[in-house]
C-alpha cells in the first residue's frame, strides 16, 4: 500500500508519512459469545462478561455488571480478552462503542474486540473510534441485520503513525478526555447539589418552613397566589417579523427551553420584556420539555416576547431569581399535562398557581444562592463545551 498520506497538525519532530494498514495487521480480532443463561453453574462467578449497553459513554471498561464462572466461559464462544491491550468494540446495533479493557474480562456475541500486537497504542486506536465507526457502519450497511463481523473490522484500512507519534497523540487526548471528565462530573455534582437544596430549600407540601435555612430566619412562610405577587401578560406573534440581523431576540418556547441556545431575531421589539422579568411557557406537546419553563431576563432593550409565552412582572417585595427558580417546571403546571395532548396553560391557570414565600430578604438570600449555583453550572458547561469542541477540531486535524 502507498505510505503517502500526512495529518494536518503534528508535533515538532515527526516528519514520516503515515502508513496506511489493514486492522488485522495491527491486532487480533476476537468475537464474544454468551453460556446458556438457564444453567446457574454458569453465572455469578469472578470473570467480567460485558455487554454492549455497559459501553456508552466509557472510556475504561473497569468491571462488567454481569460475571460469569470459568466454567461458563469454557461453555461459551467466548475467550479472555487481555488487559491494557485491548479495545472493546459493538458490532452489533449501535456499532462502534468503544472502550479499553482495564482488566481481563469477556465478553458477549455483541463484541469484535480490538486486541493489539506490540507496537500500537490502545488509546490511539480509541481515540480514532470516529473514524472506525464511520468505516466500520459503511461496511455493514449493505447488509440485512446491521452487523459488523471480525472479518469486515480486520479489513479496515487505517493510517498510522509510529509508536512514538501513536504515544504523543494519545497522551494529547488523554489529557483532553480528562479534563472533559473533570468538568463533566463538576457539572453533574453541582446540578445534584441543586436538585438536593430545591428540595430542601422550598417547603414541601403541607409545610409552611423549608427543611433548610439561611441563619437569621424563623418566621413561617406565607402561602399566597401568583397574582398576589407578580402581574402577567401575553406575548404577542412574531413571524412576519423575523430577520436574521434582527436586533432583538425572540423569546419563544425553543429559546426558553434551550436557555436561549435556539434563537429567532427581529427588528421589532413587538411585545418588550424589561430586566428582572420572567418568561414563562404557556404552550407544548403532550410530555414536553418546555412547558412551564422559565427565562429571566438580565437586560432592557433585548427581548422580544413571543406569543403562547407569558410575561411574568414581579412585584414590590418579590424578588425575580427567587420567582423564577419557584416557578421553572413546578409540579403545580406539569399536572395540567396529561400527556394526550397538546398543554395550554390559561392565564387563570398562571394567575392561580398558590404556594409559600418568605420575607423579601429570605427571597432575595435564596435567590442569590441559586444564582452563584447556575453561574457556576453554567461556567463548567461553557468549559466542557469549549473542550469538546477542541477535540472535535484536534480529531479532524491530527489525524489522516
Amino acid at each position: 500500500m502507498e505510505n503517502s498520506k500526512k495529518p494536518a497538525i503534528r508535533f515538532a519532530g515527526f516528519a514520516e508519512a503515515w502508513e496506511q494498514r489493514k486492522l488485522s495487521e495491527m491486532a487480533d480480532i476476537v468475537g464474544g459469545g454468551t453460556p446458556s443463561t438457564s444453567n446457574p453453574e454458569y453465572w455469578d462467578g469472578e470473570i467480567d462478561w460485558y455487554a454492549p449497553a455497559e459501553m456508552e459513554g466509557q472510556r475504561y471498561a473497569t468491571g462488567s455488571v454481569r460475571k460469569i464462572t470459568e466454567l461458563g466461559l469454557q461453555k461459551s464462544s467466548a475467550t479472555m480478552l487481555p488487559a491494557g491491550k485491548t479495545v472493546l468494540f459493538t458490532s452489533r446495533a449501535g456499532i462502534g462503542k468503544m472502550a479499553i479493557l482495564q482488566r481481563s474480562a469477556a465478553t458477549n456475541q455483541g463484541f469484535q474486540s480490538i486486541v493489539l500486537k506490540d507496537g500500537y497504542n490502545p488509546y490511539f486506536i480509541y481515540s480514532m473510534g470516529s473514524q472506525i465507526k464511520e468505516k466500520a457502519e459503511s461496511v455493514a450497511s449493505g447488509s440485512t441485520f446491521l452487523e459488523i463481523s471480525g472479518k469486515m473490522l480486520g479489513n479496515l484500512v487505517l493510517s498510522i503513525p509510529n509508536e512514538a507519534e501513536q504515544s504523543r497523540i494519545a497522551d494529547y487526548f488523554r489529557n483532553i478526555d480528562n479534563l472533559i471528565t473533570l468538568h463533566q462530573r463538576k457539572c453533574d455534582r453541582l446540578q445534584n447539589v441543586k436538585k438536593s437544596m430545591l428540595e430542601k430549600m422550598f417547603p414541601k407540601n403541607g409545610c409552611s418552613v423549608p427543611e433548610i435555612r439561611f441563619a437569621g430566619f424563623t418566621e413561617a412562610w406565607e402561602q399566597r397566589k401568583l397574582g398576589e405577587v407578580a402581574k402577567y401578560r401575553n406575548g404577542k406573534a412574531h413571524e412576519n417579523d423575523i430577520s436574521e440581523d434582527g436586533k432583538y431576540f425572540v423569546v419563544n418556547s425553543k429559546f426558553v427551553s434551550t436557555d436561549g441556545k435556539v434563537k429567532k431575531f427581529s427588528n421589532q421589539q413587538i411585545e418588550p420584556l424589561y430586566k428582572g422579568e420572567l418568561a414563562f411557557v404557556l404552550s407544548d406537546v403532550p410530555n414536553g420539555r418546555a412547558i412551564a419553563r422559565t427565562f429571566l431576563v438580565d437586560k432592557d432593550d433585548k427581548y422580544s416576547l413571543n406569543q403562547r409565552i407569558a410575561g411574568i412582572t414581579p412585584l414590590d417585595k418579590t424578588d425575580s431569581y427567587f420567582l423564577h427558580i419557584l416557578m421553572n417546571r413546578h409540579p403545580y403546571f406539569l399536572r395540567f399535562d396529561d400527556g394526550a395532548k397538546q398543554t395550554n396553560l390559561s392565564v387563570n391557570d398562571v394567575m392561580e398557581f398558590e404556594t409559600y414565600y418568605p420575607s423579601f430578604d429570605e427571597q432575595a438570600k435564596i435567590g442569590v444562592y441559586f444564582l452563584t449555583l447556575d453561574n457556576l453550572i453554567t461556567l463548567h458547561q461553557r468549559e466542557l463545551e469549549k473542550l469538546k469542541n477542541i477535540k472535535k477540531s484536534m480529531l479532524e486535524k491530527m489525524f489522516v
